[in-house]
């Protein structure tokens, strides 16, 4: 056994374990292989998703340097020519 593997070993029913040799022929790899592919699919699918959402940080942790501006929407497209 090489070396960060661990053995385990599952009861099959027999025409589960037919089946799956069968896939694994026509998929063109082992049953092993094919064990091993879909236990790596599963897992990824049960891992939690990062969290969408944005940090909002109001007020900011560190505040800006030099002055502030005061402007709108309006006021920026209006110095800033944007097509």
């Amino acid at each position: 056994m090489k070396a960060g593997f661990v053995r385990t070993s599952i009861d099959l029913p027999r025409d589960i374990h037919r089946r799956l040799h069968e896939a694994a022929a026509h998929k063109g790899c082992s049953a092993r292989q094919l064990i091993l592919n879909s236990i790596e699919h599963l897992v990824a699918q049960s891992q939690p998703a990062r969290p969408r959402r944005r940090l909002e940080l109001d007020p900011p942790l560190i505040p800006p340097a030099g002055r502030h501006l005061n402007l709108t929407n309006e006021q920026v497209y209006e110095l800033i020519n944007l097509p």
